[in-house]
């Protein structure tokens, strides 16, 4: 009769305990889990208190920790270049010849500064982003008396011009968060900038030098580049935020071991003596410093006195395995950064085509998100689009129907393709073999394997009409032009010799 309410009570036992096992090895009392004491701060708040001190770090290690730098001179290399360059889509040749010949001319003009061209600010912009975590670009619109091909200049501020510390509401009601002034639907009105760098201080080189308040600037007349890791994310995360620990570590223990070499190796050996109070021959006597000093010279036959010793310093060796430590932590330090192994130290020691080439491989698929999901989308577009209004606004491109037509008919007049600098490969011959073998099976197009290595389709194919129009008029023919096809070189015919009819032939 009790076995049924006994059965019940097991019952409800077993499902507590169960419900009390944790599902995931990392959480629950357990004792490896009970010390991780972890937060879960939002994607602004996570920015919010840690920002300041994340780029400051950051900032610091580039200028002292070679390999830091090192990595960030690889990915500015490797994804900016000699710059990412647009390609007009207007079908028009006329228009589209005029808008790419424009965009030349204002290349060189696009640094506020006067420093460098539009693909320089691209490198300026992604460095500045990798270090900091962010950068701003101010569009400046200039007077039509400054002489420029469009009034329109670019001007690359670093991150500390935005405030973090600044959130508050508007009168109007808009939200200021870290510097970032939103509307009630959430888009992204004004920036609140400092007007000169707030750690300048009264070196800075404006009028404004020491003042610590911020001017509202329009939200269209400002580029903000970061990476996005979380939804929600307003502020950027430098690029070293997760190798700042390790790489100053190993920047101070690899520093160590030189010191610690280099004072054991100053100590040639000791001099040990029965009776230290006696001088036998003045050795050992101080000189003018009151240095006591032995010399050594090469060759010396040195004769001991009675009582006297020596021993040669040993210092401790690091041993055999202080390289294939240090290997390792290169790599967590490339994988915490997103860079090879080998880009980051400059060690080719170990890698043979296929490693190299598998490395350079996900490397690139990195650069390429990079490129195509950060840069151009958050950097080339709106800069390439406010050009191109300007340009039509002051009437240095003729593009009818560009302002008064429809939104879809301008963006047609602003269809773009950015190309980036194409990749020099471990093995260029197989390479281009494949590429090759590609186009002639249909599988790519020309114009996508002239792309993929950093050119524009069209400018090769008039480089190469006016190269075969100037080897026509010049009479030359080369075996690279595939309209000929060289005859064979003419064999030389064999010496004919005249028949033997002397006496001692026959």
């Amino acid at each position: 009769m009790q076995t049924r309410p006994l059965m019940g009570w097991f019952k409800s036992i077993r499902k507590r305990l169960l419900a009390a096992t944790p599902t995931y090895d990392g959480i629950g009392p357990g004792r490896r889990a009970l010390a991780w004491s972890v937060g879960n701060p939002g994607a602004v708040s996570a920015m919010l208190f840690n920002q300041n001190e994340l780029r400051a770090k950051s900032r610091d290690l580039v200028r002292r920790n070679a390999w830091a730098n090192s990595a960030l001179e690889s990915y500015v290399a490797n994804a900016i270049g000699t710059g990412i360059k647009p390609q007009s889509m207007l079908t028009n040749a006329v228009q589209r010849e005029a808008v790419q010949a424009l965009w030349r001319n204002w290349t060189v003009d696009a640094d506020a500064a006067g420093l460098t061209d539009f693909y320089g600010l691209q490198a300026m912009a992604c460095r500045a982003m990798l270090e900091g975590g962010e950068a701003l670009v101010r569009l400046r619109y200039r007077r039509p008396e400054d002489g420029l091909s469009v009034a329109l200049q670019l001007q690359v501020l670093e991150p500390e011009h935005l405030p973090v510390h600044l959130n508050t509401t508007t009168d109007s009601g808009n939200l200021i968060r870290a510097g970032i002034e939103f509307d009630r639907l959430g888009r992204r009105v004004a920036y609140h900038l400092y007007r000169a760098h707030p750690e300048d201080g009264m070196l800075a080189p404006m009028s404004g030098a020491g003042d610590q308040s911020t001017v509202r600037v329009d939200a269209k007349e400002i580029v903000h580049l970061y990476r996005v890791l979380r939804p929600g994310q307003i502020r950027g995360e430098p690029w070293l935020a997760r190798a700042l620990v390790k790489l100053h570590e190993l920047d101070q223990y690899d520093d160590a071991e030189l010191v610690r070499k280099k004072t054991a190796a100053m100590f040639a050996g000791f001099v040990t003596r029965l009776t230290p109070e006696d001088n036998l021959l003045g050795e050992g006597l101080p000189d003018a410093s009151g240095v006591a000093l032995a010399g050594l010279e090469p060759g010396t036959m040195q004769i001991l006195e009675p009582g006297e010793d020596i021993k040669f310093s040993q210092p401790a060796d690091v041993g055999g395995s202080y390289s294939e430590f240090l290997r390792m932590q290169f790599r967590a330090v490339a994988a915490a950064m997103g860079v090879t192994y080998e880009q980051l130290t400059g060690d080719l020691t170990q890698v043979n085509y296929s490693s190299i080439r598998a490395g350079l491989l996900e490397f690139r698929r990195r650069v390429e998100s990079l490129q195509h999901g950060v840069i151009v989308h958050q950097l080339c577009r709106p800069i390439w689009q406010a050009w191109m209004d300007q340009a039509v606004l002051e009437g240095a491109l003729n593009l009818p129907g560009y302002g008064l037509g429809s939104n879809a008919q301008r963006r047609d007049y602003q269809a773009c393709k950015w190309i980036p600098q194409g990749w020099q490969w471990v093995d260029p011959l197989k390479e281009a073999d494949a590429m090759k073998a590609a186009i002639r099976s249909g599988l790519m197009s020309r114009s996508e394997a002239i792309s993929a290595n950093g050119y524009d389709a069209e400018d090769v194919d008039r480089e190469i009409a006016a190269d075969n129009a100037r080897a026509d008029s010049l009479g030359l023919v080369f075996d690279s032009d595939p309209r000929y096809e060289l005859a064979a070189a003419p064999t030389v015919a064999a010496p004919v010799v005249a028949p033997d009819t002397s006496p001692q032939g026959n």
